[in-house]
């Protein structure tokens, strides 16, 4: 048997280079990349691996390990899961900066292959700078700390479990199932220590997704509950992007006049001026959809796990008879709302539904103009919104809207928390599939400016915009600069309100006065952050990295920062400053929130009973 002998960090690289997946008969190279910040815990084994690597792996130096690692999670979920980067950092700090990462990528079903370092197998020179000691457990490390939040966790101890592990690690990566984090604890000294590895280990792999096909015995199922049902409604979620199924759903509802909302995930795969394109769904939804979904005889999910957003706390569905369809490729996610199933792959399972409906001679019963009538008011309440007048300063929704109208509509958008997710899946209007890219599964603050680089990576020929509020980018705006050194332009259009607002506007709807949520300062008469706004200069913070930043508090202002921003080759900032409380809410949706039971206020025990009476309406499954 031929060998190569190779150090263990030396082995993962030549094998991450070899990797291939195939989907529809069409071969992509796997792994791009790796990002990676170096310590004590990886600088001589997979630092020096990476130097001397003669593959085609490029690397690329984060800047926060949290911030690269969702850098490359926004760009395998920018190239539809068929292609990603790995990450390495040390141990103990360095590696437990990507458990946050590694939660966003789990809980949003999108790979990422993780490898920090980790304490000494020998245990020799113990405790090590860094190491976490358990007195009763001697065998855990900071990096046990990844297992919640992995799909696959492995900790590698010898140089020859690697071909078990990365195999492993391959076939979690390339699931549309099981897909998410993984992680390869790799103790430092094992990184260095060398191995004769079958030289086969290192061939070309090319990993098949096949897509899964519906079970014709549950196509019957479907269609005869689908047939028996007049007022449809469909919840489009991101696996209608990840299955490529953007036109066959468009021929579906077309089809059988079914109207369609959209998740997070599922946003942009039907234009937003399609008329059965009635947007967003539960708490953060239109008009439009959530009064379609209140009537709703059956909700067709597809490739959505109906979190509690979607499915508004489980109150959004109020018709007696309202009965549940989910197709999925995960069966666990398709179990949810106690749906029937039909578990396969998006795409194979819309083409089967039609060729049956079509026989069957089917159509909604919707009446004439009841969807028209109601997207039409909704798109009225958007131009609203889109044009709001403030003669105190600038309202959030008309930003956006103005944003919205100046970009070209093949540009991208990226967002994650705070405000901005509500405000955008209700009114942006995307025209192209792929040009709306939310990270809402784990609402991590902080993705945005890092994932801008991540989607700008995947788009390079694109504009891509990271609508960020000024919380959000204060906890991580780390890989700006990463973009500037690789010379990859990022905009990001930062919307400065003073704070949480999102969160403080959710406080007060549950009877706060306001309390933590705003940048103020300490007021000697309260004690408390009661005192003038804090004022923060970001385009100069921007500048000081190197990017171009503009500052702006009228439109006029704006519409110049946008059109010089589009000129520039490099990363820009523009900051924004909008009024607080100017965001949009409401929308026939409820989220069900944990409101205190026992309150010396008299405005919180008022909301606690009202909250109760909601939970009342919700469905219990």
């Amino acid at each position: 048997m031929q060998t190569i002998r190779l150090t263990m960090a030396q082995a993962i690289l030549k094998y991450l280079d070899n990797q291939y997946i195939n989907v529809d008969g069409l071969e992509h190279k796997f792994v791009k990349g790796v990002f990676g910040i170096f310590g004590h815990g990886n600088v001589t084994g997979m630092g020096e691996a990476l130097e001397n690597d003669r593959g085609s792996l490029t690397y690329y130096q984060g800047k926060n390990e949290q911030g690269m690692a969702n850098a490359a999670i926004a760009y395998a979920k920018q190239k539809n899961r068929l292609e990603i980067f790995a990450c390495t950092s040390s141990i103990g700090p360095g590696a437990l900066n990507m458990v946050t990462a590694a939660g966003t990528a789990t809980v949003n079903r999108i790979p990422v292959l993780l490898l920090p370092g980790d304490i000494f197998a020998c245990r020799q020179p113990d405790p090590v700078l860094q190491q976490i000691e358990n007195p009763s457990d001697y065998t855990i490390s900071a990096n046990d700390a990844f297992k919640p939040v992995s799909k696959y966790w492995d900790r590698i101890l010898r140089p020859e479990q690697l071909m078990t592990a990365l195999t492993n690690a391959m076939r979690v990566l390339t699931d549309p199932v099981d897909t998410g984090a993984v992680t390869l604890a790799l103790p430092q000294d094992v990184q260095s220590e060398a191995y004769d590895y079958p030289a086969d280990f290192f061939r070309k792999r090319i990993h098949y997704v096949e897509r899964a096909t519906p079970n014709k015995e549950t196509i019957y199922r479907a269609v005869e509950l689908i047939r028996g049902k007049k007022k449809p409604l469909i919840i489009a979620g991101g696996g209608v992007h990840y299955s490529l199924a953007n036109e066959q759903l468009k021929a579906f509802i077309e089809a059988f006049h079914i109207p369609v909302a959209e998740t997070q995930a599922g946003k942009s795969a039907i234009s937003w001026d399609h008329p059965l394109n009635v947007g967003a769904i539960g708490v953060t939804g239109s008009l439009a959809g959530n009064l379609l979904a209140k009537e709703a005889d059956l909700i067709i999910g597809i490739g959505t796990r109906l979190a509690d957003f979607p499915t508004a706390s489980k109150t959004a569905f109020q018709n007696p008879d309202v009965d549940f369809l989910s197709i999925n490729v995960s069966k666990y996610d398709a179990y949810k709302m106690d749906a029937k199933m039909i578990v396969a792959d998006a795409k194979e399972a819309l083409a089967a539904l039609a060729e049956e409906l079509k026989e069957a001679g089917y159509r909604s019963g919707y009446e004439a103009n009841d969807i028209e009538t109601l997207k039409k008011q909704w798109d009225e309440e958007v131009d609203r919104l889109y044009s709001a007048e403030r003669p105190d300063g600038l309202a959030q929704t008309r930003v956006l809207g103005e944003i919205n109208r100046l970009i070209d509509e093949k540009d991208i958008i990226i967002a994650a928390a705070g405000s901005m997710p509500g405000d955008l899946q209700r009114l942006w209007r995307s025209k192209e599939p792929k040009t709306y890219h939310m990270e809402y599964g784990f609402s991590c603050m902080g993705y945005e400016v890092c994932g801008a680089l991540g989607v700008k990576m995947a788009e390079p020929d694109k504009e891509v915009y990271a609508l960020v509020g000024d919380g959000s980018y204060l906890m991580l705006h780390s890989e700006l600069v990463t973009s500037i050194q690789e010379g990859f332009k990022i905009n990001i259009v930062l919307l400065d309100n003073n704070g949480y607002q999102c969160i403080h506007n959710l406080q007060r709807g549950q009877g706060s006065d306001g309390f933590g949520n705003e940048f103020r300062y300490r007021s000697e008469e309260t004690g408390r952050l009661t005192g003038d706004y804090v004022q923060i200069d970001f385009a100069g913070h921007a500048r000081s990295q190197g990017a171009v930043a503009y500052t702006v508090r009228t439109l006029e202002e704006l519409y110049s920062a946008m059109e010089d921003a589009k000129k520039q080759k490099i990363s820009t900032l523009i900051d924004i400053k909008v009024l607080p409380g100017t965001c949009t809410t409401g929308y026939e949706t409820w989220w069900r929130l944990g409101v205190a039971e026992v309150s010396e206020s008299e405005k919180v025990k008022m909301a606690y009973s009202q909250m109760q009476n909601k939970i009342q309406t919700a469905r219990v499954l």
